[in-house]
């Protein structure tokens, strides 16, 4: 039987990597981003990598919970099974608590945390009725300490940790395993415009790999949590 993951937030960076890493592996893919241009392309892309699979590509803002939880009954009704969740669609927006403007914190916890938390229990009723399957939680540096212009981001990416601790609170004894990733600066559209170069990131794919690598660990090992940095440090 073909496997199947869903990425969130698929069409560029680290999602992206991901997809096609897993397409590569004779993976079904499906996936959600906000512009259907973008997804029509990915389609065909992952078409040519793995011609055998069913990928799924549909429009949704993860910030709104009715298109959240239409995506899902979609993705539930094309396949028997989902094996691998990634929760990585979210949203960037510096600031300070005492300037952001107002509703930065509301906006930043639906797109990065509320989104995630539907669609982890939208998939997992099925997973722990065959006790199997892998969440992916994508989180950050920002989710372990406070930075400068962290505000409302720095917050929201604490409470993904949150989930992703009490998820895999909640399943271990159901054969579910949860992975909370928090890479630092990595080479996406977030740092575009940045006076770095790009041996100062680390790679999309670099986080791709490492998630390919635990995926593949036996059922009895579970990586809580993986940190991964620039080789010089934090930018």
């Amino acid at each position: 039987m073909q496997r199947t993951i869903v990425v969130t937030g698929c069409t560029k960076g680290i999602g992206l990597a991901i997809v096609e890493t897993f397409a590569h592996m004779g993976f079904n893919v499906a996936g959600c981003a906000r512009n259907k241009g973008e997804l029509v392309e990915l389609v065909n892309k992952l078409n040519v990598i793995n011609p055998d699979g069913k990928h799924t590509m549909l429009v949704c803002d993860v910030s709104k919970t009715d298109e959240v939880k239409m995506f899902i009954n979609a993705i539930n009704n094309t396949y028997n099974r989902v094996d691998i969740l990634v929760n990585n669609a979210g949203v960037f927006i510096p600031g300070k608590v005492m300037e952001e403007n107002e509703g930065t914190l509301e906006h930043l916890l639906q797109t990065n945390v509320t989104s995630a938390y539907h669609i982890s229990r939208g998939f997992l009723p099925a997973m722990m009725k065959d006790k199997s399957g892998h969440i992916f939680n994508i989180c950050s540096i920002a989710s372990l300490q406070a930075y400068e212009a962290g505000g409302s981001y720095s917050i929201s990416k604490f409470a993904m940790l949150g989930l992703s601790k009490q998820l895999r609170h909640e399943l271990k004894n159901y054969g579910v395993r949860v992975t909370a990733v928090m890479p630092g600066a990595t080479l996406t559209n977030a740092w575009a415009g940045a006076d770095f170069p790009a041996s100062r990131f680390i790679q999309a794919d670099d986080v791709a790999k490492t998630i390919k690598a635990v995926y593949e660990l036996s059922s009895g090992a579970d990586v809580e949590e993986i940190v991964i940095r620039p080789q010089l440090g934090d930018i």
